[in-house]
């Protein structure tokens, strides 16, 4: 069994992004040779999250509509973790929509379903943040 890493870097000019990183985990997966195994792409900030569904401008939107319903950006005094940073919306954020997602590979290729696509988001921006790529397989 053979294991492969690579970090992907971000550094988003707003406060909220959507980021669809299928062909960079697709590269790091040819990169890495492996024909059969698996894939973890996983934010490595607390305040960021990678999932996977479909790439839909109005899926996207609604995300943010339905996101700052459950947990609004502001008032920041309405939270309790705010202080030296005024991001616990973003934690909660994070909370729901996940912190990693793992892709079968099958004949050294993402092994999708109909429409599926890999994203990071972005939930408090405007400074560096990483996603680790780590593929086991042979």
């Amino acid at each position: 069994m053979k294991s492969y890493r690579k970090v992907l870097h971000f550094h988003l000019p707003a406060r909220r992004g959507l980021v669809n990183i299928t062909d960079e985990v697709q590269s790091a997966v040819t990169e890495s040779g492996i024909q059969e195994g698996l894939v973890l792409v996983n934010a490595m900030n607390i305040t960021a999250s990678v999932f996977i569904n479909d790439d839909e401008s109005g899926l996207h939107h609604d995300y943010e509509v339905w996101l700052e319903k459950l947990a609004p950006e502001k008032p920041y005094q309405q939270y309790h973790h705010n202080g030296y940073e005024d991001n616990a919306d973003a934690h909660l954020k994070r909370t729901i929509m996940g912190r990693e997602s793992v892709v079968a590979i099958t004949k050294g290729k993402l092994d999708f379903g109909t429409w599926e696509q890999i994203f990071y988001y972005e939930l408090d921006g405007k400074r560096d943040k990483r996603v680790l790529i780590k593929i086991i397989g042979e």
